[in-house]
């Protein structure tokens, strides 16, 4: 008995090369109960809002992140200002990060790592984010480190409450650009990649991403040169 191709919607018999529709991108459609996901497009990525480079006459703060030597390759390195700050979890949202394990990546001679800080929005988080942020425009993270910005990571679900969020304002003034993370259930039970992610989410991948390759890019004499 010869059983009919399950991938095939009709079992009318036609070869498929009679199917016009399943060449090219269109095959997806027939798979059963599938359909083709549409292409998300590259978030735009804002200007910076604060300092992009480190400032002078800053005090270096009496609390200070290590910073750490490290011959690791990585697009993109997460600053963990504290612990629990969601460093790991900002991480594995592309294979290409590495958490830097709270401390500056201090990387060979002349290579640049682009670092993003990520902190909780809880008064601990947001004083450990203004000490690293302190430390960076002191000149202290290290001559390697690029800062693309602060990732402020809600510690709780729902609004901050009002003095929270005038804080987190200010810790976020000395930070190039800084996005908001909300509250994400899944993370919380230790699944950080799952299908959907909140908007803001999605938007802050897309963003590091471009930003991230934007630093290593300007950073490479190479390309520098095939651009003059």
């Amino acid at each position: 008995m010869t059983q009919g191709n399950p991938w095939v919607r009709s079992a009318s018999g036609s070869d498929v090369q009679d199917r016009p529709e399943m060449s090219g991108e269109d095959w997806r459609e027939w798979l059963p109960g599938a359909s083709p996901e549409p292409v998300a497009a590259a978030e735009p990525v804002e200007p910076a809002t604060g300092p992009t480079a480190p400032q002078p006459h800053v005090p270096m703060p009496e609390e200070a992140l290590p910073v750490r030597r490290s011959h690791a390759a990585a697009s993109l390195w997460v600053v963990g200002a504290h612990g629990g700050a969601g460093e790991s979890t900002l991480a594995e949202l592309d294979g290409s990060w590495r958490a830097a394990d709270h401390a500056w990546p201090e990387l060979p001679t002349g290579a640049v790592a682009p670092c993003v800080v990520v902190a909780r929005t809880s008064v601990r988080g947001l004083l450990a984010a203004r000490a690293a942020l302190t430390q960076w425009a002191a000149s202290g993270a290290g001559a390697s480190v690029q800062l693309l910005g602060l990732v402020l990571v809600a510690d709780a679900p729902g609004k901050l409450p009002p003095p929270i969020r005038d804080l987190a304002k200010v810790v976020g003034g000395g930070a190039p650009r800084v996005w908001d993370v909300p509250w994400v259930e899944p993370w919380r039970l230790g699944d950080p990649v799952t299908e959907r992610v909140p908007r803001p989410v999605s938007k802050l991948v897309s963003q590091l991403r471009s930003l991230a390759a934007t630093a290593t890019a300007a950073a490479d004499p190479s390309h520098n040169e095939e651009k003059s």
